[in-house]
């Protein structure tokens, strides 16, 4: 592998807490080597359409640009969730939108500015992006995981996560106060496209009476009973935790925008829909509560802005090191480096026999089944 001189490095897909502190590691690692290091905006935008950004698509990162960003939530180079360059929407000149892949258009670019290497840091979606980079030009690519959902495989956990629960646990503390004081029942919506691990964590910790997730398909009817059991046990109150894909017994995730060319579809509505359902079951007064973006909005927790430092850090010595075509990971004992292969398009849900879980069924927690 030749030597490094110049690399770059985008954020693609949902915003994270913690893409700030990855991207202030990444430039002041490279600065330490002497290396030039270079921010595309807005996924790989900033290279498809420079003329958007004044023709500013692909900023400098010097120590100045990065400097004090670390604690900031969102990212510095903006990011987006649409537009896969492996299958980017186009319109055809009779009207119709079919499909190309534009990752040509990345690849050239990398070579007519002599950039030796990428860094990559998003989700499923930007995992697979960068193992085809690799695959089909050759490009030097380091992957570096990004998801509030945490259903990343091969790493123990991703910055974000902690910020994520962390939030989620302090709303469902003070909703708590709310539903017992009008002796109501709260069912609370959170994100998880699909696997529940900010449900079942935050729900654990926050003292959720049941938890809907979406690796167990639940039925209403034994919700309700736990909810009613809490009454004739002189507790009149109830939380209800739900992940956005949670779905009952025998149906589909709640859709609230079906997916469209270069467009994933958008789940949302469950958490209405169980709220409901109860109502309907227990006659109790019944409040639903989203909390959205909230959970993704944010700086990171120490947690997270120290996991994000490291594995910006671990992506510029993977380079220095002459890696390729792997990405960064959290293990049990440190840093670990895992083949792109291994991770692009996988997921990684909710075990069943888990201890968080069974640690929420020895708490009396309902899961709906």
């Amino acid at each position: 592998m030749k030597k490094i001189k110049r690399i770059a490095v985008c954020t693609g897909g949902g915003d994270a807490p913690g893409l700030n502190a990855v991207i202030q590691a990444v430039a002041v690692s490279a600065a330490n080597r002497g290396w030039d290091c270079f921010g595309i905006r807005e996924g790989f935008n900033g290279i498809l359409f420079p003329e958007r950004y004044d023709g500013n698509g692909v900023i400098r990162l010097t120590r100045d640009r990065v400097r004090g960003i670390g604690h900031l939530g969102g990212t510095i180079l903006g990011t987006t969730n649409t537009g896969n360059p492996m299958s980017f929407p186009m319109t055809t000149p009779d009207g119709k939108t079919s499909e190309i892949d534009r990752t040509g258009e990345i690849a050239a670019y990398f070579a007519s500015h002599e950039i030796d290497a990428l860094i990559s840091i998003g989700g499923d979606g930007s995992l697979t992006i960068a193992e085809h980079l690799c695959e089909k030009y050759g490009m030097c690519v380091i992957g570096v995981p990004k998801t509030i959902d945490n259903d990343l495989d091969k790493t123990f956990t991703t910055f974000g996560f902690d910020s994520a629960v962390s939030f989620a646990t302090e709303c469902l503390d003070r909703l708590h106060s709310t539903a017992q004081s009008h002796n109501r029942v709260m069912v609370v919506e959170v994100m998880g496209r699909y696997a529940g691990w900010i449900a079942l964590h935050a729900g654990i910790a926050g003292g959720a009476h049941a938890i809907l997730l979406p690796e167990i398909p639940y039925d209403i009817n034994k919700v309700a009973n736990k909810v009613r059991q809490r009454s004739a046990e002189g507790r009149d109150y109830s939380i209800v935790l739900v992940a956005e894909a949670a779905h009952a017994c025998g149906s589909g995730m709640e859709i609230k925008a079906p997916a469209e060319v270069g467009h994933q579809e958008r789940l949302g509505g469950v958490g209405e829909h169980v709220a409901r359902e109860l109502g309907i079951l227990t006659h109790k007064e019944v409040r639903s509560v989203v909390l959205g973006h909230l959970v993704r909005g944010g700086g990171p927790t120490a947690f997270d802005r120290l996991t994000a430092l490291r594995f910006g850090s671990a992506a510029v010595r993977a380079l220095d090191l002459g890696m390729n075509r792997i990405m960064v990971a959290l293990g049990m004992l440190g840093v670990d480096y895992i083949p792109l292969s291994e991770v692009a398009g996988r997921m990684r849900t909710v075990p069943l026999d888990c201890d968080t879980l069974q640690t929420g069924r020895d708490l009396g927690i309902s899961f709906g089944d």
